[in-house]
């Protein structure tokens, strides 16, 4: 299967260099359009994958592509830890709490682990920089371009539809005050996001009992990653009645490790990020 090194040689029009990257093309503007990401910074992320597909992960971008926005931002907070650990090339500067691979691990075929990273980061930094400058800056620079309006287009439609989820989605929970008064709290600030190592699969049956067991009548839904028949869920959102049972699970951690029947599960409070936002307001302002 001919990579971007193929082409190195040879006369490729700017057309057909597109065509050929035609999927890092539709994750970066994904990224950087509707996600509002910094453009900058996910070019080093694109790079940080094609990289990884060069080492021997196959279709990572391709797999990316049909995951839910929310994951897409998870991968790419993961992308950048693994960034700044290359660049700062020591290892104090990885921490599990801030940089963990959990996610994109559970994605994939063969192991991808701290070591791995460690013992490429010399090689990595360089090689990583020459796809920013060889493949990404070609590939994607004209996305990059795209006028600010439809960043801002992008985020009004996306704040449209969480309004629309809102009316009619999770019935929003309600708590009340030292005064008594009630305040109303919102899914997104009750819910957990859950990752399953892949070739290990964990039913949600199995979650839930493993839930309820420990922390008792504490689940409003638990909405696991579809997938076709006989393939496995790599993650699912979990919504609490309470954000209290976040706390406890949590327990002052960033994210947490349970094995379920053996089976090792990781969870942490799920976010809906839009990074590029506060980015956004500047520029209008």
């Amino acid at each position: 299967m001919m990579n971007y090194e193929d082409l190195s040689n040879v006369y490729v029009s700017q057309h057909d260099f597109n065509v050929f990257h035609s999927i890092d093309r539709e994750l970066y503007t994904l990224m950087v359009i509707t996600l509002l990401r910094d453009p900058a910074e996910s070019l080093q992320i694109m790079a940080l994958w094609i990289w990884l597909e060069q080492k021997g992960f196959k279709n990572v971008v391709k797999q990316m592509l049909s995951f839910p926005h929310f994951l897409i931002n998870e991968l790419a907070e993961e992308a950048l830890s693994f960034l700044n650990f290359i660049l700062a090339g020591n290892a104090a500067s990885f921490s599990y709490e801030n940089g963990d691979m959990s996610v994109i691990q559970s994605l994939m075929e063969k192991e991808l682990a701290f070591h791995f990273f460690y013992e490429n980061r010399i090689n990595a930094a360089q090689e990583i920089a020459k796809i920013v400058k060889e493949v990404c800056v070609r590939a994607l620079s004209d996305i990059m371009a795209r006028p600010i309006l439809e960043r801002s287009a992008a985020l009004t439609k996306e704040l449209a539809q969480k309004s629309h989820q809102m009316a009619i989605g999770s019935p929003v929970a309600v708590a009340s005050t030292a005064g008594g008064s009630s305040v109303e709290i919102h899914p997104d600030d009750r819910t957990m996001f859950v990752t399953f190592s892949k070739g290990y699969p964990v039913s949600e049956w199995e979650l839930e009992n493993f839930l309820t067991v420990n922390y008792g009548n504490c689940l409003e839904s638990i909405h696991m990653q579809e997938v076709g028949k006989n393939e496995q869920s790599l993650f699912a959102r979990i919504v609490f009645v309470s954000p209290t049972t976040i706390e406890k699970i949590l327990d002052g951690s960033v994210k947490v490790k349970f094995a379920i029947n053996g089976k090792h599960v990781w969870m942490r409070k799920f976010v809906q990020k839009f990074n590029g936002a506060a980015m956004l307001h500047q520029q209008q302002g």
